[in-house]
């Protein structure tokens, strides 16, 4: 799915068997919207096959049988010229050891050498081995240059017999994640955003509550792109089933009351806050401490109001950006605008969930974002990840505003 990533990505297949794994990264990348280039050592081929990488990559491989081409140009040359990051699937300790010595004996190396501008490295091997010192010294070095790292995870480990532990390459959806954000200018470098998402519960009795049916991907969208482009992020997460993003500060919450809790414990010291979580209007008027039976075929339970959490934080606004979601199935705009007038938002994000392409749960979203001037800009449907990165672009330009405004009164 290509959510408008652009840059180039030179993808090393080092000798490990994890290099099974590599056709499917290159596969992800492209599908990603990156520009993508394979580059397989001698030893990555006795565990994947040049054409597997070729077809993943839809170009042909650069291997150290063709290291110099027949009009003489230097292909490490060439390749560090071409790519915007090196990622290294897999890496192994010797490949590690190598390029720590400034070595240019393998293609790898030597496009390291020659300047490339960004490399990640993606380990794999027996844990012994990543936590050998030598190992865990070279990783220090390359750290100190600049160089990424992803993983290696926990998890089952190749080798007959060696069970589990700390060795295993990352997926190769967490390594495009990583690409995504080493490739993202970060423009909103400084700013300290909050993010809600997912759905709130509101117990009856310890089994029992009442929900709704949101996943939680357009919150945890908008978080993962506000990380990749430089932001401080907190995550304040009603219960879904998707994995904590890395490099951001996850809150976990059930109920309404929980949530406001959180984000008004950090909005002070806040530049924007996205409030895309479904918040549960009520919440039962008592929680039974114990399963209640079932009993006749009726049963009425009085209800009272959550707190208004956007409500709440558009009376302490001051120059801090609001941003809320409207989630509508008729007289979608009206009620829009009458949410974005009472709880004092900058914009409201309009989506209707029942709208073919954008129901709960799904991977797309079309939303219009309703400004106070009245203005209405619409994204048209297209990946959350796009959705998100239009309303930064928007939150980005409000703080620079008021960050201009602040100056000049200063």
């Amino acid at each position: 799915m290509d959510d408008g990533t652009k840059g180039r990505v030179l993808v090393a297949a080092g000798g490990g068997v994890a290099a099974m794994k590599t056709p499917f990264l290159l596969r992800r990348l492209r599908e990603a919207g990156f520009e993508v280039r394979a580059l397989a050592s001698e030893r990555a081929l006795a565990f994947t096959t040049e054409t597997a990488l070729a077809v993943a990559a839809g170009s042909p491989v650069a291997t150290e049988a063709r290291w110099f081409a027949a009009s003489g140009g230097a292909l490490h040359l060439e390749l560090a010229r071409w790519a915007d990051l090196l990622v290294v699937a897999p890496a192994t300790a010797a490949g590690l050891a190598r390029a720590a010595a400034g070595l240019a004996e393998d293609l790898t190396t030597a496009v390291i050498t020659a300047g490339v501008p960004r490399v990640l490295w993606a380990p794999a091997m027996n844990p012994e081995m990543w936590n050998y010192p030598a190992t865990q010294e070279n990783v220090a070095r390359l750290r100190g240059w600049g160089q990424a790292f992803v993983g290696p995870e926990y998890g089952a480990l190749a080798a007959v017999g060696e069970g589990e532990g700390r060795g295993r390459m990352s997926e190769p959806e967490t390594i495009v994640e990583h690409v995504r954000y080493h490739l993202t200018p970060k423009d909103l470098e400084g700013l300290r955003v909050i993010v809600s998402a997912g759905p709130t519960r509101e117990y009856f009795d310890p089994v029992r509550f009442i929900s709704n049916p949101s996943s939680g991907k357009m919150g945890y969208a908008l978080a993962e792109a506000a990380r990749d482009r430089g932001a401080h992020v907190t995550l304040v997460s009603g219960p879904t089933n998707l994995p904590a993003p890395w490099g951001v500060e996850v809150v976990r919450v059930e109920r309404a009351e929980e949530m406001h809790r959180e984000i008004l414990e950090r909005f002070e010291s806040a530049d924007a806050v996205v409030m895309a979580a479904a918040v549960a209007d009520w919440r039962p008027a008592q929680t039974a401490a114990e399963k209640t039976a079932k009993q006749g075929s009726e049963k009425t339970v009085a209800l009272v109001a959550n707190p208004d959490i956007l409500a709440s934080l558009g009376e302490r606004k001051g120059r801090r950006v609001l941003v809320g979601f409207a989630m509508e199935t008729t007289s979608g705009r009206e009620r829009a605008r009458s949410k974005l007038e009472r709880k004092n938002l900058d914009f409201i994000c309009l989506n209707y969930p029942t709208q073919e392409g954008s129901a709960f749960g799904g991977d797309y979203n079309e939303v219009e974002m309703i400004f106070r001037d009245g203005s209405v800009v619409k994204t048209g449907r297209v990946s959350k990840r796009e959705v998100a990165n239009a309303i930064w672009d928007r939150v980005r330009g409000l703080v620079r505003e008021r960050n201009e405004e602040g100056a000049q009164n200063a």
